[in-house]
């Protein structure tokens, strides 16, 4: 689960961003989203200024002391710190310039590593002139030592090849040594889709970044061009694109073939997504098989039986071989990804053809493709893409900002961490507190008792 390291106002946040989880046994939480990676946790220490009595405790180095701690406890400012991205290629930041001015008008301070979001298209000086409440830190370990809240994409659980650079990686045990130790954590992938929490949704931020990206990578690894063309040489047919998973990622892969030129189809197992693809130009792919609970009350896909998914992949063969590109984005939260293309099925594709696999880092809905990398098989370029997001840094940073900043106005007001379980918004997004892990879906998924009341 990513996070982003942050304390509050005396106590110790971590606000992140997406989540990577190990596909061979789900050893970490899944959040619901047709994407590679998803958004994650907030956490808040024991004993901070939130609770105006002491500095708050440094999860990475208990020993190291907060130079700038009393002076700034004197002017009652909450600090947010923004490290630099450390996993390889990730070139998002998780605050852009835009944001700060609410930020600060909010009561916080802002402490950005130098550089931060240089890669994203928002070099130091951005930040700099959006007044005396933004400081740019030369030191990494000054960010963390030094700020209440620490804000970053890939985090722990998130970033498991650099990551614990940081913070430890995030599993099962992590998260009951984070509980023990007094932190109440958040977890933004449990954000409910509601109105009110819309502007907080990062997950859909992030899936809307990923369905785009999926769709220019299609483009740029298939030998036809997307649309039709009437040439001095003859007339150029479109290309003819397949999305599986109408989700959110799966919607804007459909929007943006669209604007390239291709013939659209789309297929979910969810009846309620044939009037969202059909209202994209999209022709939605209609099986004579029907879901059982075919979406949970957020509106998730959820998982099928073997038989559902047996037959499924029978009568998917034929759109998935007559379309040159096939782009999948079904997920299911808390489960391996669904195989939906099968070898066979790429088998019977046209050379040249493309399979872009938004679910690769999850087990993947192509049974062949591999997580992370580009390959062809039977002539078929399968892409097993993770991180895609990272892809449009510049936007998908600014999306994940304004998500992180709603959140932490609505979490956070007049120096005081909000804990009113009475909100929607804080009780469903709660994972740790007093010690234990609090969020009844997280202790289901690691198979912890439930909690007596």
């Amino acid at each position: 689960m990513t996070t982003a390291s942050s304390y509050v106002s005396g106590v110790r946040c971590q606000v992140s961003g997406e989540q990577r989880t190990d596909t061979r046994d789900l050893g970490n939480l899944r959040a619901p989203i047709c994407s590679t990676r998803i958004l994650s946790s907030v956490e808040v220490g024991h004993g901070c200024r939130l609770d105006a009595s002491r500095a708050a405790p440094n999860l990475l180095n208990r020993d190291t002391e907060n130079r700038y701690t009393e002076s700034h406890y004197r002017q009652g400012l909450v600090i947010i710190g923004v490290p630099k991205e450390i996993y390889p290629g990730d070139r998002r930041v998780a605050i852009v310039p835009a944001v700060l001015p609410t930020l600060t008008k909010a009561g916080f301070e802002v402490h950005i590593q130098s550089g931060a979001g240089i890669e994203a298209g928002y070099p130091d000086s951005l930040y700099a002139d959006k007044g005396a409440k933004i400081k740019i830190v030369d030191d990494r370990a000054a960010v963390f030592a030094n700020a209440d809240v620490i804000v970053q994409i890939l985090c722990y659980g998130s970033n498991d090849i650099t990551g614990k650079q940081d913070v430890p990686f995030f599993r099962r045990d992590v998260v009951q040594e984070v509980a023990k130790a007094g932190v109440t954590a958040f977890s933004i992938e449990l954000m409910p889709r509601t109105t009110r929490a819309q502007s907080m949704d990062a997950l859909s931020s992030m899936g809307t970044a990923c369905g785009y990206k999926a769709v220019l990578m299609a483009a740029d690894s298939h030998p036809r061009i997307f649309p039709m063309l009437t040439t001095a040489a003859g007339t150029i047919t479109p290309a003819r694109v397949f999305v599986i998973g109408a989700g959110v990622a799966g919607l804007q892969a459909i929007a943006t073939a669209r604007r390239l030129g291709a013939v659209i189809s789309a297929y979910d197992l969810r009846p309620a997504a044939k009037e969202q693809v059909q209202s994209l130009g999209g022709r939605f792919v209609e099986l004579p098989i029907e879901a059982k609970d075919a979406q949970d009350a957020q509106g998730y896909a959820r998982a099928q039986d073997e038989d559902f998914y047996r037959r499924q992949r029978e009568l998917l063969g034929k759109a998935v071989q007559e379309s040159d590109v096939v782009i999948t984005a079904a997920v299911i939260p808390g489960k391996k990804s669904p195989v939906l293309v099968t070898e066979d099925m790429v088998k019977g594709m046209a050379p040249g053809s493309v399979i872009v696999d938004l679910a690769a880092e999850r087990g993947g809905n192509c049974e062949i493709s591999e997580a992370g990398k580009t390959v062809v098989k039977h002539g078929v370029t399968i892409i097993g893409a993770i991180n895609v997001a990272a892809g449009v840094p510049y936007h998908a940073s600014m999306m994940y900002a304004r998500n992180i900043t709603a959140f932490l106005t609505h979490l956070i007001k007049d120096q005081k961490l909000n804990l009113n379980l009475e909100d929607e918004i804080i009780r469903e997004t709660l994972l740790t507190h007093g010690g234990e892990v609090v969020n009844a879906r997280v202790r289901e998924f690691f198979m912890l008792p439930a909690l007596t009341p």
